[in-house]
């Protein structure tokens, strides 16, 4: 008398299989009980407890004709949710689950409230309500069943005596345990499957957040953030933005690939790249490519601080890159590589057209335009160690950087000649008060930035100083 309360999925759904991964991904078929299924089972329950009754001549005779309304209804109710405009109620589960609250009411009313007949009735109704709505379901099937029920009594009135014989008390505690104990099974085998299909989503998140982790050393944490968190479309779009390019490259490096074996030549580039990638992530730059020992990168997209502030970062960042390749260099020269590797680097600032660039099937995130060539050229430009802007990325970072003007260059693209600087210095670190110092000769090369550097760090850079003055002391004494 009531439906199914263990189908998750739609109240109009057949009797066809459900089925889940398990952990070797085969399917599991898990027969879950649709709400006709369900209402077949507890009618016929019901109409056994009516059989039962009459027979017993705890009921009526008339009362074999709800033994048809039975039978049958489980079968109407199907239709109705499935051929007419009701299978496009909303929560129709619920609604034609509080018909049946009404129908066991009306029933319970009409034996008289006879014990036994009636909790039994009155259990699997309640026990579907829960199941299917919880406690606010509970409460409008009990309600409506009481108030059915109040209706029924008071048409047909209470039986004269509220006991019911054995046979019939037996024959409705079985019904009841019957339907619940079926429910049960199949409430309990769906929230397996349940369970089973959520370690296997967890499983296959987890694969792909592995996966998307592999797929970003592709690209730059920045466009494979954008794209993860949903803020660009991978299609093929550009636009127009004003961005900070850099370009670097190594000088002497073709010399060195003729003199290194390819595996060593191969650990060293791609040492000097991971060494470079990381300034270049602090600083928020966006690594375009790399394309033999050069370096693209640019800053304003696709998250940028502000014109001023995105060529400040691009300039600090070369900056940097200049200091470190001083360690790098000392530290390779331990290591037998005698060919001094110096970096030179080119930078411009202007508007790009930046984006998608390739075929629906193949993309690629790059930018286009003058400013770019330009900044390739100035680093083709640049002396060893050197670092050449263009005027407008100077215009835009001389308050805090000092640099030297070069004079003017003429540019394939650009009508006029272009006048370029060249990176000195933080303004911060020139003069006395500086907080960088660095000293590079054959055998010694000191880098010293003394702003980074903790109190702990400070004595034992101090000690491993006075060790060394000790034993150039001695030195020069004998």
């Amino acid at each position: 008398m009531m439906s199914a309360p263990i189908d998750l999925r739609n109240a109009s759904t057949s009797a066809s299989k459900a089925s889940v991964l398990d952990s070797q991904n085969h399917p599991i078929a898990i027969p879950p009980m649709p709400d006709y299924n369900g209402r077949i089972l507890a009618y016929t329950a019901t109409a056994g407890i009516i059989v039962s009754g009459v027979l017993q001549d705890v009921f009526g005779l008339w009362m074999l004709w709800l033994l048809s309304g039975a039978l049958t209804w489980p079968h109407i109710a199907h239709q109705l949710t499935r051929r007419t405009f009701l299978r496009n109620s909303s929560r129709i589960r619920q609604k034609m689950l509080l018909t049946d609250c009404a129908i066991g009411g009306g029933f319970v009313g009409c034996i008289g409230l006879i014990a036994i007949p009636s909790v039994a009735v009155a259990l699997m109704l309640m026990f579907s309500c829960l199941i299917v709505g919880g406690i606010r379901q509970w409460l409008f099937g009990t309600m409506i069943m009481a108030a059915c029920g109040a209706i029924g009594v008071a048409i047909v009135g209470p039986a004269e005596s509220l006991q019911s014989p054995m046979i019939t008390s037996i024959i409705a505690i079985s019904a009841t345990g019957l339907y619940i104990c079926v429910t049960a099974f199949y409430s309990h085998q769906q929230a397996r499957a349940l369970m089973m299909a959520k370690t296997q989503i967890q499983n296959q998140r987890e694969q792909s957040i592995a996966l998307s982790h592999k797929l970003s050393k592709y690209l730059s944490p920045q466009v494979w953030q954008s794209i993860f968190t949903g803020e660009r479309d991978v299609r093929l779009e550009t636009q127009r933005k004003k961005l900070a390019v850099f370009f670097s490259d190594i000088k002497g490096f073709t010399e060195l690939s003729e003199e290194m074996e390819p595996e060593a030549l191969t650990e060293l580039l791609n040492h000097y790249f991971n060494e470079m990638s990381e300034v270049a992530l602090k600083y928020g730059g966006t690594i375009d490519k790399f394309v033999g020992d050069s370096i693209m990168i640019f800053f304003g997209d696709p998250t940028s601080r502000g014109q001023k502030e995105d060529a400040f970062a691009c300039v600090s960042m070369a900056v940097e890159m200049r200091k470190h390749m001083k360690i790098m260099r000392q530290k390779w020269r331990s290591q037998g590589i005698k060919t001094p590797l110096e970096i030179r680097m080119g930078i411009s600032t202007g508007y790009t057209t930046v984006g998608n660039f390739g075929a629906e099937n193949r993309m690629d995130y790059t930018i286009i335009g003058k400013e770019v060539n330009l900044a390739s050229r100035l680093e083709s430009l640049a002396e060893p160690g050197e670092i050449l802007i263009s005027y407008e990325t100077f215009s835009l970072i001389k308050d805090r950087i000092m640099c030297r003007d070069k004079g003017e260059i003429t540019v394939k693209g650009f009508g006029r000649p272009v006048s370029i600087y060249e990176v000195v210095d933080f303004r911060r670190d020139m003069g006395p008060n500086r907080s960088f110092l660095e000293h590079e000769r054959s055998g010694f090369a000191m880098y010293l930035d003394s702003e980074k550097i903790t109190e702990r760090e400070r004595e034992s850079i101090l000690s491993a100083l006075e060790d060394a003055a000790e034993r150039l002391r001695q030195e020069e004494d004998s």
